[in-house]
């Protein structure tokens, strides 16, 4: 990929792989799931080529990062807890955060956390969602979903690992990635299934090389997807572990993008908590809401170049 650099460093007591190019200030991108910093390719060129070090690491139980087994070492105090000691090993005191899905909710608990090592935040797909002292997260999801919801069907470890098992890693891959089907996805009971996507395609989306399919693949194959549920799997701790931080506020400077298709902007009551003032009083220092026509949850992937120019256009207001 033109120069793109890979290392590993030593972070918060785990193994952690990084992709990075360019120099000044710092760029960091945090993926989602079922990602890798490879999710971030394009953007990784782009901000390089424009002044920026762009650093893109596998999140923890991701790619070629390491992967501890207990599923209570993947909670929000361990993921920030990585990515503020790769702040610190990258000597920056403070980075711009772009960050997608699963990226997007760590991101927002950095922000909370560690307000002052982020000068600007640019967020895709999931915005801030309050924590509700009412009601635990997953049992608020059942609530509203019912238990075919997809997050609830990921918390029982094992279960959804062996029914991605049946139908192979490509297929898993390919289902979610090329998903544009809107609203919460819900899967059947006791099967992977259709998983996100009830009409996965033969053809890949001209975004999506048959290269860069195998290269997800390729990881995945080596790490499984346990890693990457095990987040799923800490919302509900992670509801009890942030209860000091019950109604607190972002206080940096926030961009939000999403896909007028994105699963997560069509799911319940989103749009009105994004467009009618509940976002910003959350998020006072929110100045821009970009809603990309016909473009799905993996905006960063679908549409690299517009994705690249909206970071560029914020940050370097910041």
């Amino acid at each position: 990929m033109e120069g793109i650099e890979h290392r590993t460093v030593e972070v918060n007591g785990i193994k952690m792989h990084i992709a990075e190019k360019g120099q000044g200030p710092v760029v960091l991108f945090l993926h989602g799931f079922p990602e890798l910093w490879y999710s971030w390719r394009h953007q990784i060129l782009t901000l390089s080529s424009r002044g920026y070090h762009a650093v893109a690491p596998d999140l923890r139980g991701y790619g070629d990062t390491d992967s501890p087994i207990s599923i209570t070492t993947y909670t929000c105090f361990h993921i920030v807890g990585d990515i503020v000691a790769l702040i610190d090993h990258l000597g920056a005191k403070q980075v711009f955060l772009v960050a997608h899905d699963w990226g997007s909710i760590i991101g927002r608990y950095l922000c909370m956390f560690r307000p002052e090592r982020v000068k600007a935040y640019v967020c895709l797909s999931v915005p801030f969602l309050p924590r509700n002292p009412e009601i635990r997260t997953v049992d608020g999801m059942r609530h509203a979903y019912g238990d075919d919801y997809y997050i609830c069907r990921f918390q029982e470890p094992g279960e959804m690992e062996a029914q991605m098992a049946e139908v192979g890693t490509e297929y898993v891959l390919k289902n979610i990635l090329t998903t544009r089907k809107p609203g919460p996805p819900i899967f059947p009971k006791g099967e992977y299934g259709t998983g996100f996507n009830p009409d996965t395609p033969n053809t890949l989306p001209s975004w999506l090389t048959q290269e860069d399919l195998a290269y997800f693949v390729s990881k995945f194959e080596k790490t499984g997807f346990t890693g990457g549920l095990n987040y799923y799997r800490n919302l509900n701790l992670n509801w009890e572990l942030t209860a000091p931080w019950s109604g607190r506020k972002i206080n940096v400077p926030v961009k939000f993008i999403t896909g007028e298709l994105d699963m997560v902007y069509t799911s319940l009551n989103m749009k009105e908590y994004i467009h009618d003032g509940g976002f910003k009083e959350d998020v006072p220092d929110l100045e821009e809401v970009i809603v990309q026509k016909g473009v799905a949850h993996f905006n960063n992937q679908e549409t690299p170049d517009e994705i690249s120019n909206h970071i560029y256009d914020f940050i370097k207001k910041h």
